[in-house]
């Protein structure tokens, strides 16, 4: 074994030991995904008109959501570039952003791939023809401001042209692969 080979094999063995483990593989992307979902967020639903002939509603559940600023009122979110949807998110002028309550979660599972989407859910249209659901938590209604290239994600941000909201109930939450709820401490 030359110096060299010492010196590689030295060197893996340094990075594949840390204290309290092993460090990560950087190409372990459900390792990753895992570590990820340890944070929780927040469950919401997309939806935008199709950007083809049809301009029929569609929807994608989404987690990926955060305000970026108050003035002038910008929010982002990341849409999957697997997506199936993908092209009309990123095309579209104009989305909302729903924030789904707790007991919601038939809506989440409605927009994911496999889900029933819009098909027999009732829904409104604004005048911009973006589909808006009833009785969620919140709801921000954006013109898409700008799209950044985000790895296998396409980073979309709207600026918010009216929003509601409510403090009636609780939000729906995802973490570690899992819906749930958030109760507040009521003792203070």
């Amino acid at each position: 074994m030359s110096e060299s080979d010492d010196i590689d094999a030295a060197m893996n063995r340094a990075e594949r030991t840390v204290p309290g483990g092993q460090a990560p593989d950087p190409f372990d992307a459900r390792r990753l995904r895992d570590a990820l979902g340890r944070f929780a967020t927040g469950v919401t639903v997309v939806t935008a008109c199709e950007c083809d002939d049809h301009h029929g509603p569609v929807g994608m559940t989404v987690n990926s959501f955060a305000s970026v600023s108050l003035d002038p009122p910008l929010i982002l979110w990341s849409a999957a570039r697997s997506s199936i949807r993908h092209a009309h998110f990123t095309q579209t002028p104009a989305f909302a952003v729903h924030v789904l309550r707790h007991d919601q979660e038939y809506l989440a599972h409605r927009f994911t791939r496999r889900g029933n989407g819009f098909s027999g859910l009732d829904y409104t249209q604004n005048e911009a023809g973006v589909p808006l659901l009833a009785d969620v938590l919140a709801r921000f209604e954006c013109v898409t401001e700008a799209r950044h290239d985000g790895g296998d994600h396409t980073i979309i941000i709207g600026r918010v042209t009216r929003f509601e909201s409510t403090t009636d109930g609780a939000p729906l939450i995802f973490s570690g692969g899992q819906f749930g709820s958030f109760r507040p401490d009521q003792s203070s």
